[in-house]
């Protein structure tokens, strides 16, 4: 269990998930920068955000709700979380509300679903933390993606909760470090908003020049 001061961005599970370098330039070196996929992004979470509680078709949707789990250490705001009304004795109360109601947690992505399952990463660990918030089981959740408009269902199968888990686990230890790793050039670099503050390719280059020189001087002595 972590303490409230040891709690960690639900966000910084998808900068992990993306990439390692990423994440410690945002999360330890505290850098950022922004290009047309953050920029789209940050208005379609905007949009998301904004307005208050409203019931459509017995469905109670609330938006930028806190979140929190001691067990993952983690922290954040949900974009949208549905209560779906359930059969009487089943789901929560909510405050001032009659029935009862499952929680049903919705991130808003720009663009197509990704390969990968960072999205799903950050949404299964919404769930968690409302699992542990409110204390019972949420089934699944939904990514609404801008492009297609419309939603994938997530089911929280026993694989992506581990997946989960060891992502929050493994951000925590990274952050713990202090350590920004150094960076591996791929195809994912053109569409990082990062890349001008990371120079992958100039970092790579002084790499790989480093370790040549180290192998010549090495062969040298022997």
């Amino acid at each position: 269990m972590y303490k409230e001061d040891e709690l960690l961005p639900i966000s910084a599970l998808q900068h992990l998930s993306f990439c390692k370098r990423q994440c410690a330039l945002i999360h330890i070196e505290q850098a950022w920068a922004e290009n047309r996929y953050t920029a789209e992004g940050r208005l379609l979470h905007e949009k998301a955000h904004d307005g208050k509680t409203e019931m459509r078709e017995g469905v109670r949707i609330t938006r930028s709700l806190p979140l929190r789990s001691l067990t993952l250490g983690l922290s954040g705001i949900a974009d949208i979380v549905e209560f779906h009304q359930e059969e009487p004795g089943q789901g929560i109360k909510l405050p001032g509300v009659k029935g009862t109601w499952r929680p049903f947690p919705v991130e808003y992505k720009r663009g197509r679903q990704k390969t990968g399952s960072c999205d799903e990463i950050q949404l299964c660990a919404q769930a968690i933390c409302l699992e542990e918030m409110l204390g019972l089981s949420i089934p699944e959740g939904a990514l609404f993606y801008g492009l297609p408009r419309r939603r994938t269902i997530v089911p929280f199968c026993g694989e992506i909760r581990k997946l989960t888990t060891d992502t929050a686990n493994e951000l925590h230890s990274l952050i713990g470090k202090g350590q920004t790793p150094p960076p591996e050039l791929g195809s994912k670099c053109e569409r990082c908003s990062m890349k001008d503050l990371c120079l992958p390719e100039v970092n790579c280059s002084k790499r790989k020049l480093s370790s040549y020189m180290n192998n010549f001087f090495r062969e040298d002595e022997e």
